[in-house]
């Protein structure tokens, strides 16, 4: 499975703490990238800073403006910080986001994606050991595996078919795969089977999704209404 590493920018433009508004927006504009992070005098990230971050100054003038309710609820549960706080900043301290949300380079690009889901973020710092910035994902790098070849993803898929195939020494299905899409078909002797290379095909990198023709001889699978029933004595 792909890691951080393998799709992380590494060449990342950062702010110090005291880099004012202007310079922020400068760098964002100049490098054309959605967000920043924000480093300390050791070259720690400390936060990240993002054009939703500058955009609360334009948001709030006229001064009776009162932000939407999922706003207000995300500023209460600490996310993002106070929009309005963040309003009236002027440096990249004031308004940044903290503590920096960030992953580390050999976390895998699953564990990746669901973090950026979690906390709603649409970039992650990448650091070592001591927080030390070493790389910059997001949401377009993380997309990248579904670039993977037809041809390596149905290597895959069927590498796992093998490998549920010799436990059960049965007969052998097949798997073509078009635009990432797999297309299982055969038969297997049990139902659990096939249940189960459905799953390890849709856990195969790149793949966009699983249709299955799969069969089999025997349904050992049990009916969760059975499987959940109380037994009285």
């Amino acid at each position: 499975m792909s890691t951080v590493r393998s799709v992380m920018t590494s060449e990342v433009v950062s702010v110090p703490e005291d880099a004012g508004y202007r310079e922020v927006l400068e760098i964002l504009v100049a490098h054309r990238v959605g967000a920043l992070p924000v480093i300390d005098a050791e070259g720690r990230v400390v936060g990240v800073v993002s054009e939703e971050d500058l955009l609360h100054k334009e948001e709030f003038k006229g001064g009776d403006y009162i932000p939407p309710p999922r706003a207000r609820l995300r500023a209460r549960l600490g996310v993002g910080g106070a929009a309005r706080d963040k309003a009236e900043a002027n440096s990249a301290a004031e308004l940044m986001t903290r503590p920096a949300v960030t992953v580390g380079p050999d976390s895998s690009v699953v564990e990746a994606a669901r973090l950026m889901e979690r906390r709603g973020i649409k970039h992650l710092p990448v650091v070592d050991e001591e927080q030390r910035l070493v790389g910059i994902v997001s949401r377009s790098d993380l997309l990248r595996v579904f670039l993977r070849g037809d041809a390596d993803i149905g290597d895959e898929v069927r590498g796992e078919i093998t490998e549920v195939l010799n436990r059960a020494r049965d007969e052998e299905p097949t798997a073509t795969v078009s635009d990432g899409v797999v297309h299982l078909t055969g038969t297997v002797r049990l139902r659990s089977e096939a249940q189960e290379l459905v799953r390890r095909a849709q856990r195969v990198e790149g793949v966009v999704s699983v249709d299955s023709d799969l069969d089999w001889h025997v349904d050992d699978v049990v009916p969760e209404h059975v499987r959940w029933r109380s037994v009285t004595p």
